[in-house]
């Protein structure tokens, strides 16, 4: 099996996202001795945010590419086809003002290439991308997973479910930490929060 890592944080160690999402893909590597783990960091090399000559490049026929389109086309090749391999995606995804960092929703706007991941239909889109489990690591400042008025503001967790639905990917799940910026004791309920979902992954009671 294979799992692919992505972390998206700009906070380098001072990250929750990083830190839960190599605590989840250690509790998964234990469970798997002979997991493939492909990673790769999305605020250390970002992935350039689509324009009219990089969507030209990603999603336009080659025979027309200059050069510089080109790379862009081969570098988004690897984007999709690793994502394509994966069995298991394991995605550092903190919410920065309501919704992701930019760097994960140009990676996810890369990955939206018809005929690999989806495909249109008389009926509607079809998700092509089917058949692995998503870990999206989810942390947070403040706390929304409470009322209908606070989920209203999650333009994070609920932004990723949908573009993994559009992808056809139906097994989405969450491991979260929210209220870490509201002091220490919410902090730490928070991270314990996050361990105990990764425990329940592994089939383990958390510390």
């Amino acid at each position: 099996m294979t799992l692919l890592h992505i972390d998206s944080s700009i906070l380098g160690e001072a990250s929750a996202s990083r830190q839960i999402g190599a605590d989840l893909v250690a509790a998964l590597a234990g469970m798997n001795r002979d997991l493939d783990i492909a990673y790769r960091d999305l605020a250390a090399a970002p992935p350039a945010h689509l324009d009219g000559s990089v969507l030209q490049a990603v999603r336009g026929d080659i025979a027309g590419l200059n050069d510089a389109q080109r790379a862009e086309r081969a570098y988004n090749d690897t984007l999709v086809d690793e994502f394509l391999a994966a069995d298991i995606v394991v995605m550092g995804a903190p919410m920065y003002n309501f919704s992701v960092p930019t760097q994960l929703k140009a990676w996810l706007d890369r990955l939206a290439v018809p005929g690999k991941t989806f495909r249109y239909t008389e009926t509607g889109p079809v998700g092509l991308a089917g058949g692995k489990t998503v870990y999206v690591v989810s942390s947070r400042g403040g706390k929304l997973a409470g009322s209908a008025a606070e989920a209203a503001m999650d333009h994070q967790e609920a932004y990723l479910k949908t573009m993994m639905g559009f992808f056809g990917i139906t097994d989405v799940r969450i491991v979260r930490a929210e209220g870490l910026g509201m002091g220490e004791e919410a902090r730490a309920e928070g991270l314990h929060s996050a361990a105990s979902d990764i425990a329940k992954i592994i089939g383990r009671k958390a510390a």
